[in-house]
């Protein structure tokens, strides 16, 4: 089936492209999350105005991707734990401490978007990426300092 894709899809095409890919994938997947429109004789005829709207909605996204980043990067947690002597964690800070930091002063994040590889078990101060969109990443300041 020929579709014309309204996004970039991995392994597929980028914005705008006409592509032929299974029936099943277009109506299961492509179609019904937007992502495609069948390549019919008429979105043909109207590709370059299909192609504007998809250029248009894509650069609201990353404006407000760029908005939130600004948002973020302002903002810094600082978390009080216990610690060792050494300034190991009793626990740990976690992916989840920081979505929920950021969803208390109105910010959104889903959890996996946090790149955390592993949870911060020390003392100190660790920037932590947050990918909003695929070109644009926040860096999250989390300062963990020990509890009296």
């Amino acid at each position: 089936m020929k579709i014309i894709l309204l996004d970039d899809v991995a392994k597929v095409g980028r914005r705008g492209e006409v592509r032929d890919v299974s029936d099943g994938y277009a109506r299961n997947f492509l179609i019904p999350k937007k992502l495609a429109l069948s390549a019919s004789a008429g979105n043909m005829k109207n590709i370059e105005h299909i192609k504007q709207q998809a250029h248009a909605k894509a650069d609201r996204v990353k404006d407000d991707a760029e908005a939130m980043r600004q948002r973020i990067e302002t903002l810094a947690l600082e978390e009080r734990r216990q610690a060792s002597e050494e300034g190991k964690l009793f626990g740990s800070v976690t992916s989840q401490d920081i979505a929920e930091f950021l969803d208390k002063h109105g910010i959104k994040v889903e959890r996996r978007r946090i790149h955390l590889d592993e949870p911060i078990k020390t003392l100190g101060e660790t920037s932590v990426p947050i990918r909003l969109h695929q070109d644009v990443t926040a860096q999250f300041k989390v300062s963990v300092v020990r509890s009296e």
